[in-house]
């Protein structure tokens, strides 16, 4: 089953407000990958159609410089040439500006890509966008979840429940 969504746009006075939808349909292994095109802390345009051939592994977090996401972050990079060794390609993306991903890239020396994806645009087509509950409120976020994408563009693993400390090693693991 694809993932897809309707875009709801609601234009007021001439501004274009954007409400990312989060009724996404799950994806499985074997789907087609959601296309997406962001920026990243290069200030470069990544977009899944110039990565084929290449194997993507696609994290989102929910945000920048946060306990949580640190500890992510910095076991990517403390696993980094075990990735390039199996020729993946690793990309973070949140909902966070591209001025914050680069304070956070040169803060903890990622040696990787993060996105920024402002209107959850890219999180809600991968079905992570979603409802969230903390500290007894509840509100919309980013869902922490991976996605390998394999080199013709499909879904070849998710990981839906992410152990901070431990998912870089988690994915080398069944990699490996």
């Amino acid at each position: 089953m694809t993932s897809w969504f309707l875009p709801i746009a609601l234009e007021v006075q001439g501004y274009t407000i954007w409400d990312p939808p989060s009724f996404a349909m799950p994806l499985n292994i074997g789907d087609p990958a959601p296309s997406f095109k962001a920026l990243s802390t290069a200030g470069e345009e990544i977009s899944l159609e110039n990565l084929q051939g290449i194997k993507v592994l696609l994290y989102f977090y929910p945000k920048d410089d946060t306990p949580g996401c640190t500890k992510e972050a910095c076991g990517f990079r403390d696993q980094w040439s075990r990735y390039q060794e199996q020729g993946i390609m690793v990309l973070g993306v949140s909902k966070d500006s591209v001025a914050a991903h680069q304070k956070f890239t040169q803060k903890y020396t990622l040696p990787f890509p993060l996105l920024s994806d402002p209107d959850a645009v890219i999180a809600s087509s991968y079905g992570v966008w979603g409802e969230k509950k903390f500290m007894g409120k509840t509100y919309m976020g980013v869902n922490r979840s991976t996605f390998l994408i394999d080199e013709n563009g499909k879904i070849a693993h998710i990981w839906s429940k992410v152990k901070t400390d431990t998912h870089a090693e988690d994915v080398l693991s069944i990699l490996t």
